[in-house]
């Protein structure tokens, strides 16, 4: 429980840093290179990992596809996001994955879509709406901002899917090491993918200070955060998991005002309140 929440707390703050460096760069830059430290810190996992219980060969082709899904796909959604709209929006959006994951897994047969988990996703919807709702004008910077809005809610659609699909192989192979495969598997998708999407790869010309702070995005944001977020999927339950993820917009929250200087609108406080009453609702029912 405790690295669940740690993970989410670490999400939070590592939006308010993915916001303060991406102006420097651009979304697959940032992505390639905050988890590339990531895969290179987990790598001693990956190479044990291999040596005690490589990947059965049946397995490869779904384990490359949430490699990519989730540290290729998610990571370029979360950054570009964040070029457009600000940390403590970006934050309430990437919040409203557990009600997302409630949504796919009933579309999909996997969960019973009971009267109060209803009410959570409608809850969930409200508070989206009201968190962008001062961008819902007819200005450049507003329809910059809901497209900013609108392509944290694919990220956070993304998480989804990695979480329902993931977990069987978490269980069989172990969060950790599973974690290192995907993330180098995410890695070397963004960097392929990087000359025919128009991001082509470059290293910043960050200052000392802000390199520092990408090397912390790296350690802790990318290697550290993810391994205990995928570690702990397997082996607590799915609503421990969900109800911790309220920690990241309430961290983004507390962070963005002082770091960025980004005024918290009272559109997404209420929000931000609809969603995480969304979330604690929703995990109070049994499993």
């Amino acid at each position: 429980k405790f690295l669940a929440a740690f993970s989410s707390l670490s999400a939070g703050i590592s939006i308010v840093g993915t916001r303060l460096l991406i102006p420097e760069t651009d979304p697959q830059s940032m992505a390639a290179i905050r988890f590339g430290i990531g895969a290179l810190c987990l790598m001693p996992f990956l190479v044990v990992g291999f040596r005690r219980k490589p990947i059965a060969s049946a397995d490869w082709p779904a384990v490359i596809f949430l490699g990519a899904l989730f540290f290729g796909l998610f990571t370029f959604l979360f950054n570009a996001s964040l070029v457009l709209t600000t940390a403590a929006r970006g934050a309430v959006g990437l919040a409203t994955s557990p009600i997302i994951t409630l949504v796919l897994a009933w579309t999909l047969g996997r969960e019973v879509m009971t009267k109060v988990k209803m009410i959570c996703v409608l809850l969930a919807f409200v508070g989206v709406a009201a968190a962008v709702s001062d961008s819902l004008v007819a200005t450049a910077s507003g329809t910059d901002i809901l497209v900013g809005d609108s392509l944290m809610l694919l990220a956070a659609l993304t998480v989804s899917i990695y979480t329902i699909y993931a977990k069987p192989y978490i269980m069989k192979y172990g969060g950790i090491y599973f974690t290192a495969v995907v993330m180098a598997i995410g890695v070397l998708a963004l960097i392929s993918a990087s000359p025919h999407v128009g991001f082509p790869i470059r290293v910043p010309d960050f200052t000392i200070v802000e390199w520092g702070i990408m090397l912390l995005l790296g350690v802790i944001g990318a290697a550290v955060q993810f391994a205990a977020f995928i570690w702990a999927l397997g082996r607590i339950p799915s609503s421990t998991v969900g109800i911790t993820l309220t920690l990241s917009p309430i961290s983004a929250f507390i962070f963005a005002w002082p770091v960025l200087g980004e005024a918290i609108t009272y559109q997404a406080l209420i929000g931000l309140v609809f969603v995480v009453s969304a979330i604690l609702i929703m995990n109070r029912q049994p499993e």
